[in-house]
């Protein structure tokens, strides 16, 4: 979420309507309203706004259920929860919750829970909340299907007048592989190596056999890893051009970061909650 990184009041009771919005759910609990517009009139004639109104049907009877939201440095006491009973009272919200950024005092606690309101509190993570859990939350799996088929061209052979085949198992072998003419200029296979990859390549037939002669007469062949040495005439260079699959499937695990921890203090559930919106129950 964008606010994410500017938790004040007013996202902090955004965020808090997301979430009950978003667990509610599968209860079916939808929310009412919320915010500064959301007031409520009691029997006595008095308008109390109410910052997140909740509510869901049973398929007989339809429940209320207002949540107030304390984005405080100091716990919440007794007289909030007074407030609070003192406005369901008067207008009839069948239940009455209480979030809070920094927790409760033990009168607060102690009233609440005689008066039926529930208590939450809902806070950044810091790290003491991760000694048993991890702090990433994976929030799905991504696979990437790719087809590829490389082509390339590939030497099958080289071979000398003498019908001598060279010990090449792949294209680095032929590196050690030099001419000299009968002038003793010297000249590096691998300039041969390459330009008849080239001619295959711009033939471009799949699989159909094709051959070169590179003449050199009176010329040595030899082998600068071996020390070996032997007159030629000329080469012969056979190869084709052939296809490949090389088609990959990676999957990747997207995770993001906890950002905050809700706790219901009387039904003991704890929340993670991520900064994208991914809300996860850490089970006991």
């Amino acid at each position: 979420m964008s606010e994410a990184k500017n938790l004040d009041w007013k996202t902090y009771e955004s965020i808090t309507k997301y979430i009950y919005e978003t667990l509610g759910k599968q209860h079916g609990v939808t929310v009412k309203g919320h915010g500064s517009s959301c007031t409520v009139k009691g029997n006595s004639g008095t308008s109390h706004q109410i910052d997140v109104l909740t509510t869901h049907s049973d398929g007989i009877h339809s429940y209320e259920t207002a949540i107030e939201c304390k984005h405080w440095k100091e716990k919440v006491n007794k007289d909030i929860v007074m407030k609070l009973s003192a406005i369901l009272e008067d207008t009839g919200i069948n239940k009455g919750v209480i979030v809070s950024k920094s927790g409760f005092t033990p009168d607060g606690i102690a009233l609440a829970k005689f008066k039926n309101i529930g208590l939450v509190e809902l806070r950044e993570a810091v790290d003491n909340d991760f000694k048993d859990n991890s702090r990433e939350l994976e929030i799905g799996q991504l696979e990437i299907r790719m087809k590829i088929v490389a082509r390339r061209p590939e030497i099958l052979s080289v071979v000398t007048d003498g019908g001598d085949l060279l010990d090449a198992q792949d294209y680095f072998d032929f590196l050690d592989y030099g001419i000299r003419s009968e002038n003793g200029d010297h000249v590096h296979l691998i300039q041969f190596v390459d330009a008849f990859r080239l001619e295959i390549s711009r033939i471009d037939k799949e699989l159909e056999l094709i051959t070169k002669r590179y003449d050199f007469p009176n010329g040595t062949l030899y082998n600068r890893k071996t020390q070996s040495s032997i007159k030629i005439e000329h080469l012969i260079f056979t190869g084709q051009l052939r296809d490949s699959d090389e088609s990959k499937n990676i999957k990747f695990t997207l995770v993001d970061q906890v950002w905050l921890i809700m706790k219901s203090l009387f039904e003991e559930r704890i929340f993670s909650f991520s900064e994208s919106g991914l809300i996860i129950e850490n089970k006991k």
